[in-house]
C-alpha cells in the first residue's frame, strides 16, 4: 500500500494545520506552568488523534489484518499473566494419559494420528525435509510423539511445560522408544528456545492456542533458526471460525485461519500448505494443519 503526504506547502492541508498547533504548543511550553501545557499537550493531542491518527487506524484495519492482532487478542485475554497462570493451573489436574490429553475426545485420537500422518508424508523424505531428529513442541505424554513422529524420525525431543506428563512419557508410556528420546524440555513455550539448526520437523499440536499473539509470533521466529535445511515447522490447532474465541477453562485462545497466517507471515515464515484435519464431529471447532518454513 502505497500512502502519500500532504503538500507541505498547502495551508488547507491537515499536515499543515498539525505542525502549526505543534508550533504554538512549543511556543506555549515556554510561558506557561505545568498545568497549564497539560491543558494544551490534551487538547492538542486530541484533535489531532481524532482527525489523524483514528482515521488511520480505521483504513489499516480494514485493509491489512495484521492490524487486527495484538488489540484483538489482548481484549480477550485481559492480562498476559493471569493468561499463562491460569493454563498452569488447568493442566496440573489433567491425568498424564491419552483421556487427560484429549479431553472429552478421545475417541478421535486415531482420526487425529491418522490425518498427521498422512499430512507429514508430504513433507518428508528425499529432496523434503529429513528424518534424523524432529521436536514435539506441547507434547504432553507424547501422543503425537509415539503415533506420528517416532514412526518417521530416528530420534526426537519433547517439550511441556508439565513435569508430570514428560515423567509419564519417559516411563511408562514411550516404552522401549523412551531410548530415542534425545531431550524432555520442561519449558512454557513463551519461555523456550530450542536448539539451532537441529530439527528437521519442528511438530506444534494444541499449544499455539495457550501463546499470546506476541509470544507466539516470537516463538516462530526461534523455531525457524533450529530447523535444518529443508527443515518445516508444523502447527495443528483449533482455528476459530470467525475472529478470536477464548476458553475461559482451559486458558486457550482459538484464532481465524487468516489470523494465524498472519502471525506466521510476520514471523517470517512461509506457508507451505494448509489442510483441514477431516472426520471430526461438527460439534468440535474446526482443526487446521499448517506447514511453514
Amino acid at each position: 500500500m502505497e500512502i502519500s503526504l500532504e503538500d507541505d506547502n498547502d495551508i488547507s492541508s491537515p499536515h499543515f494545520q498539525y505542525e502549526g498547533a505543534h508550533k504554538a504548543f512549543r511556543d506555549r511550553w515556554e510561558k506557561t506552568d505545568e498545568t497549564m501545557c497539560r491543558h494544551s499537550m490534551s487538547f492538542h493531542l486530541h484533535h489531532t488523534m481524532r482527525t489523524d491518527f483514528f482515521v488511520s487506524y480505521l483504513y489499516l484495519l480494514e485493509k491489512i489484518p495484521l492490524v487486527k492482532l495484538f488489540p484483538v487478542t489482548c481484549e480477550y485475554i485481559e492480562g498476559e499473566k493471569q493468561f499463562y497462570y491460569r493454563a498452569q493451573q488447568f493442566y496440573e489436574d489433567v491425568p498424564a494419559s491419552e483421556e487427560g490429553m484429549m479431553g472429552d475426545f478421545v475417541e478421535i485420537s486415531n482420526v487425529d494420528l491418522e490425518g498427521s500422518r498422512q499430512f507429514l508424508k508430504k513433507f518428508v523424505g528425499p529432496g523434503k525435509a529429513g528424518t534424523h531428529c524432529a521436536l514435539d513442541c506441547g507434547s504432553g505424554i507424547g501422543r503425537v510423539t509415539k503415533g506420528v513422529l517416532l514412526p518417521v524420525f530416528d530420534t526426537m525431543e519433547m517439550a511441556d511445560m508439565m513435569e508430570h506428563f514428560l515423567l509419564h512419557a519417559h516411563e511408562e508410556y514411550l516404552g522401549d522408544d523412551a531410548d530415542r528420546i534425545e531431550t524432555y524440555y520442561c519449558y512454557n513455550l513463551q519461555e523456550f528456545t530450542p536448539p539451532k539448526n537441529k530439527y528437521d520437523v519442528i511438530w506444534m499440536q494444541w499449544v499455539a492456542c495457550h501463546l499470546t499473539d506476541k509470544d507466539l509470533m516470537n516463538f516462530l521466529i526461534r523455531c525457524k533458526k533450529s530447523l535444518r535445511s529443508n527443515g518445516v515447522i508444523i502447527m495443528k490447532d483449533n482455528m476459530a471460525r470467525q475472529g478470536c474465541k477464548l476458553d475461559p477453562i482451559d486458558s486457550s485462545i482459538s484464532r481465524h485461519l487468516d489470523i494465524m497466517k498472519c502471525i506466521i507471515h510476520k514471523a517470517g515464515l512461509e506457508v507451505l500448505a494448509v489442510e483441514r484435519q477431516e472426520g471430526f464431529p461438527e460439534v468440535i471447532m474446526p482443526v487446521w494443519m499448517i506447514a511453514m518454513k
